[in-house]
């Protein structure tokens, strides 16, 4: 199975809640009114793309109905669709043109984001790039350990201390390691204590200004991992963490067990921050490099689908 199918069927929950509501609500509908326009914004605010974005969207979708004086639900879906793969845009390459580059990996304990750390090591390794992991979620011992399981699984070296080691010191260390074993990335776990917000805040920039230091003009991604299953929830995260450091990019985790795969509209249109990866899977090849074209396409995409139309 390609991933295109693999996103396709990982996206069938959020297909079903917000593309099946809107092709209802379109085949249902005789002509377009404000009661359509209210169930349109109902439909995707149920399926967490948000109140503002969904306002946005609903509102340029009867400005541009009206300007091109459109009178089929046909083209109106059409048109949506354009409306919905304009917000989302494409997520774009990690930036890691330098020798090392650097990815700081930061988030919330439980999100996923030690086991993204290890996913997104292996699709580096898949293109040929020498990749490092640094161990610098000290606070929790068991983030060292499962660093450490995914390295192995990788086949990547790994830099760690005892828990509760200084974080900016492992940085420093495996910043050097990479230097001599002329590694192309360097993987950086961070601790996630959102609740602890000032000690965070300071941990997060000794980092960086070890970085700064030690890889004066290096190429650098800071990645919010975030949980798509929470909802509305991700996008108060990404708030918070906005608030303390410059993200480049967001991961979207468990897209697949999820009705509420809008959230990656409110990501972008609120905050835009490209989404750079998404997890549609359990297996370690279901973290791919996100395609906004390819996920509005497996959206909305019928063919070959039992709920769709043929």
């Amino acid at each position: 199975m390609g991933f295109f199918d693999k996103l396709k069927n990982g996206l069938k929950k959020t297909k079903d809640a917000l593309v099946g509501k809107i092709d209802n609500l379109f085949s249902s509908t005789e002509k377009i009114d404000d009661d359509f326009y209210d169930e349109l914004m109902d439909v995707l605010i149920t399926s967490d793309v948000g109140v503002p974005t969904a306002d946005f969207v609903t509102e340029t979708l009867k400005a541009e109905i009206k300007s091109n004086k459109i009178k089929t639900t046909t083209e109106a879906r059409e048109l949506l669709i354009r409306i919905l793969s304009d917000i989302v845009g494409n997520g774009g390459e990690l930036n890691i043109s330098t020798g090392p580059s650097v990815v700081l990996v930061i988030g919330v304990n439980g999100v996923g984001k030690t086991t993204s750390i290890g996913k997104i090591a292996l699709d580096l390794k898949r293109r040929g790039k020498k990749v490092m992991l640094a161990a610098a979620d000290t606070f929790r011992a068991a983030a060292i350990e499962q660093l450490e399981v995914w390295a192995q699984r990788d086949g990547v070296p790994i830099i760690k201390q005892n828990e509760g080691a200084d974080p900016a010191a492992v940085v420093f260390d495996a910043i050097n390691a990479a230097k001599r074993q002329q590694c192309d990335v360097l993987i950086v776990d961070t601790a996630g204590r959102l609740h602890n917000k000032k000690n965070l805040i300071d941990e997060l920039a000794k980092i960086n200004r070890v970085i700064d230091r030690e890889l004066s003009g290096c190429s650098k991604e800071t990645l919010l991992v975030l949980d798509a299953v929470t909802g509305q929830n991700a996008l108060v995260q990404a708030k918070e963490f906005s608030k303390i450091t410059d993200i480049t990019g967001i991961v979207l985790t468990k897209l697949d067990g999820t009705a509420k795969g809008g959230i990656v509209l409110a990501i972008k249109r609120e905050l835009d921050i490209p989404v750079k990866y998404i997890g549609v899977g359990e297996g370690a090849e279901d973290l791919q490099p996100f395609s906004g074209e390819d996920f509005v396409k497996a959206m909305f995409d019928n063919e070959n689908d039992s709920t769709g139309n043929q």
